[in-house]
């Protein structure tokens, strides 16, 4: 799987574009975000709450990359930066673009989340 891009509002994954988030699984499965999980604590998607963590997390992750969007306004939460490090799984938190460069670049099993916009 390799990532080819990304413009504000899309990403392209092996030369399909999809315009929205996008949650990428150790396996290569893709998935859109489900950014209600955070939306519903904080009323806004640019906080990553809790219950998003526990739904990305996979047994056995160790590598998180997350897309923090185009401008990197995507955050963390203090619960789902203290979850991923009680699963000892390293989040490398970085803006869409370069997070990108990082992905394709790990060679390790890894999960991706993407932010797209802002």
């Amino acid at each position: 799987m390799k990532i080819d891009g990304t413009e504000f509002g899309s990403i392209t994954i092996d030369k399909v574009l999809y315009p929205h988030d996008v949650l990428i699984r150790q396996s290569g499965a893709i998935e859109k975000r489900k950014k209600k999980l955070s939306k519903e604590p904080y009323g806004t998607s640019h906080i990553l709450s809790l219950a998003e963590a526990e739904f990305i997390y996979q047994e056995g992750g160790r590598l998180l990359i997350v897309g923090t969007g185009q401008s990197g306004n995507l955050e963390l939460s203090p619960e789902a930066a203290d979850f991923f490090a009680r699963h000892d799984c390293r989040v490398l938190a970085e803006p869409t673009p370069r997070a990108i460069v990082s992905f394709n670049e790990a060679c390790a099993p890894k999960i991706g989340l993407f932010h797209v916009t802002c």
